[in-house]
């Protein structure tokens, strides 16, 4: 069953959503409900309940030479892969 809801927001800002609405073939109710399905959403979790931003932070950190040519070390990477290091 749906419900009725008023809220109250800049009159440019309605003109730009109702403007937004139109060119994807939807209403301003649809995208209002739809941000609020994504808004209560479960987060997904991982192992021991952690947060994917959690997650990150526990992997460990590493140091790499300011001097490290990320460039070279891809292009001889994909040489090597394609069995073309002997021509570097």
């Amino acid at each position: 069953m749906k419900k009725r809801l008023n809220i109250t927001i800049e009159e440019n800002l309605l003109d730009k959503v109702k403007t937004y609405a139109v060119q994807n073939d939807t209403s301003v109710s649809s995208l209002v409900e739809e941000h609020f399905e994504a808004l209560v959403k479960p987060k997904p979790k991982l192992k021991n309940g952690m947060t994917l931003v959690e997650y990150m932070k526990s992997l460990p950190k590493f140091d790499i030479p300011e001097n490290y040519d990320y460039k070279e070390e891809y292009y001889k990477a994909k040489a090597k892969k394609m069995g073309y290091e002997d021509l570097l």
